[in-house]
């Protein structure tokens, strides 16, 4: 790997006086509390809580910055902006930010889905592009993201493990999407589950996404189906305990 740049990651700025409380409405985790340097992951939804886009929030002083797929950033800021109606909110590209990502940077913040995915901050761009390596790191660990990955209107926010991966507030109050994921977490019915399996082994029927390169799978399987040995440690306990 050569540098730390996520070169297919980009950066929305969401500022102006009601920003937060604009975004508090429309996301899974509480945005009124982020603070600087203690990024939280979420995602925004449709209002049958299927996942559109994921994102890494960042606290900028009273703006936020959203740390998103690059290939959906016009589409995550055009979502955003028919939501924005007359409130006195700006969603623009932060151009002079980039994504940074490094497994032995410890002076940064770790990722806020799963310390073992590494550290993560925001800086300007420099040569070299760690995108490759951190999505292969990523996968080993069985941690999803992205439109490719987690589908768009596809797949139940809880069925990508966003759970487990700290991807909602249940006590944030109302947001898009925030009923039908609130029934399922409180009535535990999370009956499929985002894994990763062999590509040998691989059913085309749950298939979400094929990686030849990385010799996996990415499905959407039922949990009695999952064997729970090809499970990262972080899940396999959750999906034993849903069987």
């Amino acid at each position: 790997m050569t540098g730390t740049t996520l070169t297919d990651r980009a950066i929305l700025r969401i500022s102006g006086e009601e920003a937060r409380t604009f975004l508090q409405g429309l996301l899974t985790r509480d945005v009124l509390t982020l603070k600087a340097d203690d990024p939280r992951w979420g995602g925004l939804l449709t209002p049958q809580g299927k996942a559109l886009f994921d994102f890494i929030l960042w606290a900028d002083g009273d703006d936020v910055l959203i740390d998103c797929e690059a290939a959906q950033a016009d589409a995550l800021a055009r979502r955003l902006t028919l939501y924005r109606l007359r409130r006195k909110v700006t969603v623009a590209r932060e151009d002079d930010l980039a994504v940074h990502w490094s497994l032995d940077q410890s002076d940064k913040p770790l990722d806020p889905r799963l310390p073992a995915l590494g550290h993560r901050w925001l800086a300007p761009a420099t040569p070299g592009d760690a995108a490759a390596a951190f999505r292969a790191h990523r996968l080993s660990l069985g941690i999803f993201e992205g439109v490719g990955e987690l589908g768009q209107d596809q797949v139940l926010w809880l069925e990508t493990n966003a759970q487990e991966l700290g991807g909602v507030d249940y006590d944030k109050g109302c947001y898009v999407g925030q009923e039908n994921t609130a029934r399922m977490h409180y009535r535990s019915k999370i009956n499929r589950r985002l894994v990763a399996v062999p590509l040998t082994e691989a059913d085309e029927k749950r298939q979400r996404a094929a990686l030849p390169d990385l010799g996996l799978s990415i499905e959407l399987r039922r949990v009695e189906n999952i064997d729970p040995a090809t499970l990262p440690t972080w899940l396999a306990t959750e999906i034993a305990s849903a069987l």
